[in-house]
């Protein structure tokens, strides 16, 4: 039997249930089983650690069970070389999970890897070109039997879900929250719903007293059943200045597909590039309230054809059988050539 140690370079969430990454390694484990380690260091910190040094506070207890390791998976944002994985003798799977953007990274370190797994194929044909033959690409999935289709007639108002939060202050504007609340104050027959993870809630709280969105805006931050939020809203957006800052597929996206719902997305995210594709969403240039506010009425105007193209594409595209068959090809692929 395969013994499978995951690395996850985040900190620790509040509420893994609703974190993207954290649900993504709990299948893996419940098929292959194995050991979750966290490599950032700063949650036992008095001073805040960077990354390069991750990782290495665990290098003991590492060293101990190596021997009854068979491989190293770590889930990352972007491709950063952490030093730590050198001194790991079991062979590594990266898994860049939020996108490759077009600053190259190292190559020579990421060459030595027994792979790197990415969820689009944008990241794939970038690192590709930039010469690295141990890329595979591994599509994003989840559990798409707890969703289900329930009609929300479109009238007047227009309700969005958006599930991607903020773990900074900064992130208020990285990650469009800032431009959605412009956006809803333009347009008052826009109708937010978040979905929170317990970090900055109160901060968010102030923002939108502050703008008077009180009526607009709704702030769930507790454990929810996302089906019976994605039952309440039109569709669901998603939004990053970058690439490296969400997910290259996000799980809400995913989530809203599979319960029959549209999206809305930002070029900056790799699945821009799918949604663009099929057609079950808009793709949103830049992250603005005009921008927002011009993909949404676009969505409106189309709603009944993107909605069809959502039922479609959404339980048939991102199944979580068919990512852990992916990555159990990988593992093999691996295993053989070690």
């Amino acid at each position: 039997m395969t013994h499978i140690f995951y690395h996850l370079t985040v900190l620790p969430p509040k509420m893994p249930e609703a974190e993207a990454l954290s649900q993504e390694i709990s299948a893996l484990r419940r098929y292959f089983g194995g050991e979750l380690i966290y490599l950032n260091p700063n949650p036992a910190s008095f001073v805040y650690l960077p990354r390069l040094i991750f990782g290495f506070h665990k290098l003991r207890y590492l060293r101990k069970l190596e021997s009854t390791v068979d491989i190293h998976h770590i889930y990352n944002p972007d491709p950063f070389p952490f030093p730590i994985l050198r001194y790991l003798r079991s062979p590594v799977v990266y898994t860049i999970s939020s996108g490759v953007s077009e600053r190259r990274p190292s190559l020579n370190f990421f060459s030595s890897l027994a792979a790197i797994a990415v969820s689009d194929e944008r990241s794939l044909k970038r690192l590709q070109a930039w010469g690295l033959n141990n890329v595979h690409l591994v599509r994003a999935g989840i559990d798409t039997s707890r969703f289900h289709f329930s009609p929300l007639p479109l009238h007047s108002k227009f309700r969005v879900m958006i599930a991607s939060a903020p773990w900074t202050e900064s992130q208020f504007e990285t990650k469009g929250i800032d431009a959605l609340l412009q956006a809803a104050l333009v347009n008052q027959n826009l109708q937010l719903v978040f979905l929170w993870r317990g970090v900055l809630a109160e901060e968010m709280e102030k923002r939108v007293k502050q703008m008077g969105l009180e009526k607009q805006v709704e702030l769930i931050n507790r454990q929810v059943d996302v089906n019976q939020v994605l039952a309440g809203v039109h569709a669901t957006i998603a939004l990053a200045t970058a690439p490296g800052i969400i997910k290259a597929y996000p799980h809400s996206l995913l989530d809203s597909l599979a319960a029959g719902k549209p999206v809305l997305v930002s070029r900056a995210i790799p699945m821009a590039d799918y949604v663009e594709q099929v057609s079950c969403g808009q793709v949103i240039d830049n992250v603005t309230a005009t921008d927002i506010l011009k993909g949404i009425e676009t969505l409106a105007r189309n709603f009944n054809s993107f909605q069809d193209c959502a039922r479609r594409v959404g339980q048939r595209d991102f199944s979580q059988q068919s990512m852990v068959a992916s990555y159990q090809e990988v593992y093999k692929r691996v295993l053989k050539n070690r």
